[in-house]
């Protein structure tokens, strides 16, 4: 289980793989070779995600316990080094059988010579606990707030910045916030309306393998160690596996307020498709049609696939939404779920964090300035655009919105399209703690969903 932890984490550095995607052909691979059961895939799951997701930290501790710079040692002794710093300092895996095996792990993959490098590292780490090591490597806080919280809760020190500046507030917030960024995240289940029922689901996951979404009435959480694929529901597409928090995205679009007719629907940005399966199902139960675009042809397959067997009429076309294939005004509502980031999803995607640059926003924020400008013209008057983002970053989201409604100055000749806000807090009805508003910011540490972020606007001209 070692090797094909430390085969997963080759494939995140060398390919720019995510974990989210490499790690389950090789759990399927190795259960198909034999002498591998849910434990060994669950060991191998947590060594995994776990190294990713306190890299940073561990990258501090392991740099205090090399006579070298860390950027000289290759990186697969560095993906080992991690491997046993995680089972000595975050799991409850005894200290001589961490050394041993990942000694053994370094014997395999990187010869006798770098195993012995390996093991006198892991026995010099193995000297303190982690709140020992953290007091040694990461500095005071009252000296540099934003570098302690960096070293602590392993994310890079823009990122706790950006995150720091979105949520406001003092420690006690950003740290719950960095806190529950590095916490494994529940699988959480949609059941598409008029295809499946979350009383359906919930039985056929029985009394101890589910719970019933926190906010959205289509949700079912899984329990630890569920497997989505297995349900017969999902199996059949007539359920899918969607965070809770994009659910409530799609679910406050469809009930936004609206006058005049709600026919034709758009997903504007619509890969890989669960919102778009989630709003064709909606969209169905009034009659109405949803167009899914995408961009790129390989997503728009997936799209395809979620949206097969919707009861309602839709079509899924490749097209760019910042050179859209439909006139304007063509549609009365459409969601924008722009590319972006990823700084809501790090819980799931945590090596995520390390590939993100200050200077990735450069191409970012034109791109949803874009899409956002494209969305409003192709609804009618007084149609209704979401524009959401699975990011909490605050130049792609609020600034954004006023940049294209004019007030951030950074549309030039373009100009501002009219139109007004709608108050997207009464639309996710029992959810708390959604802020002042107009539009929403959704977080992990109190929601338990992704940190999405919804603005909902009217065309008013």
């Amino acid at each position: 289980m070692r090797i094909l932890a430390f085969d997963a984490l080759r494939a995140v550095d060398e390919r720019d793989a995510y974990a989210n995607l490499v790690l389950p052909p090789l759990l399927r691979r190795a259960r198909e070779q034999g002498d591998f059961d849910s434990r060994d895939a669950a060991l191998a799951t947590e060594l995994v995600y776990g190294t990713l997701r306190r890299q940073g930290t561990y990258d501090a501790i392991i740099a205090e316990c090399v006579d070298r710079p860390l950027r000289e040692v290759d990186p697969p002794v560095l993906d080992v080094l991690s491997l046993g710093t995680h089972q000595l300092l975050g799991t409850r895996i005894p200290t001589h059988a961490a050394v041993s095996a990942t000694v053994e792990l370094a014997r395999v993959v990187l010869g006798d010579g770098r195993a012995k490098f390996v093991n006198a590292v892991l026995r010099r780490i193995s000297r303190n606990g982690l709140d020992g090591w953290l007091e040694r490597v990461a500095p005071p806080y009252d000296e540099d707030p934003e570098e302690h919280l960096a070293v602590v809760h392993s994310h890079p020190r823009w990122v706790v910045s950006a995150l720091w500046d979105a949520l406001g507030g003092g420690r006690a917030g950003i740290e719950d916030l960095l806190e529950a960024d590095n916490e494994r995240p529940e699988v959480t289940l949609v059941a598409r309306p008029g295809r499946s029922t979350t009383g359906e689901l919930l039985a056929v996951l029985g009394a101890d393998g589910g719970l019933p979404g926190r906010w959205s009435p289509y949700a079912v959480r899984l329990a630890e160690g569920g497997e989505p694929g297995a349900l017969a529901p999902v199996r059949e597409g007539r359920a899918g596996v969607q965070d809770e928090g994009s659910q409530l995205v799609a679910l406050a679009l469809a009930a936004a307020p609206l006058d005049g007719p709600d026919e034709r629907w758009l997903d504007g940005c619509a890969g890989p498709g669960g919102k778009a399966a989630l709003l064709g199902a909606l969209a169905a139960e009034r009659g109405a049609a949803l167009v899914a675009a995408e961009k790129q042809p390989h997503r728009a397959r997936l799209v395809e696939r979620a949206l097969a067997g919707n009861p309602g009429p839709y079509q899924v076309v490749t097209a760019d939404g910042t050179r859209p294939a439909w006139r304007q005004g063509a549609f009365d509502r459409a969601l924008v779920d722009v590319p972006c980031t990823g700084l809501g999803a790090l819980r799931r995607r945590p090596e995520a964090r390390w590939r993100r640059r200050p200077e990735d926003l450069d191409g970012f924020v034109p791109l949803q300035r874009a899409l956002l400008r494209e969305a409003l013209q192709s609804v009618r008057v007084g149609g209704v655009v979401g524009y959401a983002t699975c990011s909490p970053h605050p130049a792609e989201t609020r600034a954004v919105v006023d940049d294209v409604l004019g007030k951030g100055g950074a549309l030039g000749e373009q100009g501002p399209i009219r139109a007004e806000w709608i108050d997207a807090r009464p639309l996710m009805p029992g959810v708390p703690a959604l802020g002042d508003g107009p539009d929403v910011q959704l977080w992990p540490h109190l929601h338990g969903t992704d940190a999405m972020y919804l603005a909902l606007l009217r065309r008013t001209a």
